[in-house]
């Protein structure tokens, strides 16, 4: 992993109005953690571009008015508008002890989902690890090359040697989505292939019960009393 340098200075006081002034000045309030010692600093807005806006990540050595020591960004405070760096967090780090990072994932290989119209879509920018320094990546690649359609990579089927991954093993790295347009579209075609189905089952209903066997097509239901057999003269009437 590479190493980037990040001078700082002593921050001779503490407080709201410190830091404040300190951001005027183009630098950011930062605290260096481990070592049992807590250290207070700033230093240059500019010497972060390396470490912050970048899709790989670095080891910080860190030169504090002649104090050197090895270290990582831990937490990076942003300013919800502007975006600004307000605050940075550092921790010491030895080789012989393990640490945690989050180490940015990079999707390689084409999918075949993607090929059919899918959408592939990263769910994670980093993955949390636990491991020495020794063995920390850059990065970490995440094969995509066997995704369809809603087939999703996970954390569990990542491995990296003498790496522990922290985060849930069920948790989705990237997956392939179907588009919007593409859902609507199979939507319309179920809405309208039941509809023709509906539409043909009504005539059927409408035509009514089928005659009984041996009955003349459409004929007049019989009465009653006109099926009755006609009665016999009493007599004429002199």
């Amino acid at each position: 992993m590479k190493t980037v340098e990040i001078i700082g200075y002593r921050r001779a006081n503490l407080g709201k109005t410190d830091a404040e002034n300190i951001r005027q000045e183009g630098n950011v309030p930062c605290v260096l953690y481990g070592g049992g010692e807590q250290i207070h600093f700033y230093s240059p807005v500019i010497l972060f571009r390396d470490i912050v806006y970048t899709n790989e990540a670095h080891f910080v050595h860190l030169n504090i008015e002649g104090d050197e020591c090895q270290a990582i960004l831990q937490e990076t405070q942003f300013h919800p508008v502007s975006e600004i760096i307000l605050h940075a967090d550092f921790l010491r780090i030895s080789e012989d002890r393990k640490i945690k990072m989050d180490i940015p994932t990079r999707l390689v290989g084409q999918a075949p989902g993607v090929a059919k119209g899918g959408t592939l879509v990263r769910k994670k920018a980093s993955l949390k690890v636990m491991g020495l320094p020794k063995d920390m990546p850059d990065h970490i690649d995440v094969d995509c090359s066997t995704l369809d359609f809603h087939h999703a990579v996970k954390v569990g089927d990542i491995t990296m040697k003498n790496l522990l991954f922290v985060d849930p093993h069920q948790s989705s790295i990237a997956v392939v989505e179907v588009p919007r347009a593409a859902k609507m579209a199979a939507e319309d075609a179920a809405k309208a292939a039941e509809t023709a189905t509906a539409a043909a089952a009504v005539p059927a209903a409408e035509g009514g019960a089928a005659p009984a066997a041996g009955a003349a097509p459409g004929a007049p239901a019989t009465d009653a009393k006109k099926g009755e057999a006609p009665k016999k003269d009493e007599g004429k009437k002199k």
